[in-house]
């Protein structure tokens, strides 16, 4: 199948938990929104994932990256993805929305032992427990969308929507999203402070 026509039916027939978005212009410039699996650390999340095509693609594999930040052994801080899919057990046939399935596979099953992120991998094989929390603290912090990220939904912030969570100073009377959105703020904030001192 063309990359064209794969990207196409991958974005009319989203994978599960896998969004793409189609660039018409430059199909070799594949991103796509990866939601993180139930019962993992990055569970709600949702992580922007680029695949760069090389010039030889399908004979050679794409490079993958995350461009939103994430704590897990095999995804280095610069967001590079280090899965055998995309080195030695890459084939031609595989194509994008098998790549794509590997990578959130990768969110369920990290292989800490060919880790990229040492500190992750340690933590993952050491104290399991204090990964799930510092992995999903930073899932909170950098991948949550804006209407989960206070639990606001039930404070009437349908409105608040996209919104970018900083309150509004201008307005006189605050709504219920506004004070939703300032307490996800705040809590945003401090979570950022203590991954900080983590």
């Amino acid at each position: 199948m063309n990359l064209a026509k794969e990207l196409r039916k991958l974005s009319n027939e989203p994978l599960d938990g896998i969004k793409v978005a189609l660039n018409e212009d430059d199909v070799t410039d594949v991103t796509a929104d990866i939601t993180g699996p139930d019962a993992t650390p990055f569970e709600g999340a949702v992580f922007r994932v680029k695949l760069a095509l090389p010039s030889d693609y399908p004979h050679a594999p794409p490079k993958g990256f995350f461009l939103t930040k994430i704590f897990h052994p095999n995804i280095s801080k610069t967001g590079e993805i280090c899965v055998n899919t995309l080195k030695k057990d890459w084939k031609s046939d595989l194509g994008i929305g098998h790549v794509l399935q590997v990578v959130r596979c990768l969110l369920i099953n990290p292989f800490p032992e060919s880790a990229l992120n040492d500190e992750a991998g340690k933590l993952f094989m050491e104290d399991h427990a204090a990964f799930c929390k510092k992995a999903q603290m930073m899932a909170e912090v950098h991948a949550m969308p804006a209407k989960q990220q206070g639990e606001a939904s039930s404070a009437g912030a349908a409105d608040a929507d996209g919104a970018d969570c900083e309150p509004n100073e201008k307005r006189q009377k605050p709504t219920a999203a506004d004070k939703a959105a300032a307490a996800a703020e705040k809590r945003r904030q401090e979570k950022k402070k203590a991954l900080k001192r983590l």
